[in-house]
């Protein structure tokens, strides 16, 4: 480990350093045994940035792909076409996008589109045809609906995301990568949070590798559990983000390239602090309009793999009484902690309750979930626990 790999401060009172300790060996457990390559870290507390690490093949400059994090972002930028009454949640999809004009989509709102809840998971969209207007309304008039909206939830790993963030930019008249730029990172002072990476800034981002062996069909039975269903999530299509041309693409359901200090800081934020200061006067975000976006809005639907309830507000998940950390929480998170992981072990939450957010960043993708969920776990409560009351 270099010396810039570290920035780590003087910690908080609220934090305890036996239990950060802790925390930090955690993360570095797979770095030491060989099997990620890299791995960065971040904690925030009450608009501070409190530590920062970077272990493995990669310095704290670095720009990792945080993949479906990404969509609390997408998520927080149409929270405030809402707070300024552009949005509605009720509003249909067909108001902006004449595809869905057509037959059944003509049920889907802006909810379903923020709750997976639309009824179309599998409705397929490459990245570079964003560029081309013609070819998404292509795209949206192809899209056909396996069950009525709002009727079950099944995650949607990119399909909802694009078609809001269609809705953005005709209401903002602005392109999607230009609207998180100055509407959340400029004003928040995040200079390398970006949803589609420019190509000047490639040189800092890790590549993708995937590591580790699959499960095997005894260890699923083992478990009493069937391989999940095989989604547009697949080793090709995480490898297609160490190519130029899809890292240009802001992908709004996962297209994210940053930092973990960033992605904290970012959280923080969403809390009320803007960076490194209690001034609340360069946070976008109304407080009135993150409790809303807080709301459990999917109350009766349950996860169709695992079956517990599922939690989810205006595109995050919500932690709740139990069952955490099925929903990429820790054990003894608080009920209202809130945010959103991403594909290979990706790890974003924030505490409302204490001023906490923890982010943990790797670019080792983890082919075995049932290690990589215990990894989740493990770290989320130990971030937790680094608080002393």
């Amino acid at each position: 480990m270099t010396d810039d790999q570290d920035d780590t401060r003087a910690l908080p009172d609220a934090i305890d350093p036996s239990a950060f300790e802790i925390l930090r060996a955690r993360v570095r457990q797979e770095i030491e045994t060989g099997l990620l390559p890299s791995a960065q870290f971040a904690l925030a507390y009450r608009g501070q940035l409190i530590a920062f690490e970077t272990f493995g093949a990669a310095s704290n400059q670095a720009l990792y792909p945080v993949f479906s994090a990404t969509k609390a972002i997408t998520s927080a930028l149409s929270w405030l076409a809402i707070q300024n009454g552009a949005l509605a949640l009720d509003a249909p999809v067909a108001n902006w996008i004449p595809a869905f004009k057509q037959g059944d989509k003509a049920l889907v709102t802006v909810l379903h589109l923020l709750t997976h809840t639309a009824g179309f998971p599998n409705a397929p969209f490459r990245p570079t045809e964003y560029f081309d207007f013609e070819r998404r309304q292509a795209r949206f008039q192809q899209w056909r609906l396996e069950w009525p909206p709002g009727s079950r939830f099944v995650y949607h790993p990119t399909s909802s995301l694009w078609a809001l963030a269609e809705i953005l930019e005709q209401i903002y008249g602005r392109a999607f990568a230009e609207l998180i730029q100055t509407e959340i990172a400029e004003p928040l002072g995040l200079t390398e949070l970006f949803v589609g990476c420019p190509s000047s800034e490639h040189h800092k981002i890790v590549p993708v590798a995937h590591v580790g062996a699959p499960p095997t069909a005894q260890d699923y039975a083992e478990r009493k559990m069937q391989p999940p269903p095989v989604s547009e999530v697949t080793e090709a299509a995480i490898n297609h983000f160490n190519t130029a041309e899809v890292r240009e693409v802001p992908i709004p359901g996962g297209g994210g390239f940053m930092s973990a200090a960033t992605l904290a800081l970012f959280y923080q934020a969403l809390l009320g602090y803007s960076k490194d200061s209690s001034d609340f006067s360069r946070v976008p975000w109304q407080a009135e309009t993150v409790l809303n976006a807080r709301a459990i809005r999917t109350h009766g639907l349950k996860d169709p793999y695992l079956g517990f309830d599922v939690l989810r507000g205006l595109g995050i998940v919500i932690a709740g009484e139990r069952d955490q950390h099925l929903r990429g929480f820790g054990h003894g998170s608080a009920p209202t902690s809130f945010g959103h992981g991403g594909a290979g072990g990706q790890i974003a939450w924030a505490d409302p309750t204490s001023g906490l957010s923890f982010v943990y960043l790797t670019n080792g993708h983890d082919r075995d979930p049932f290690r990589q969920g215990r990894r989740g776990v493990s770290l989320s409560s130990k971030a937790v626990n680094c608080l002393t009351s």
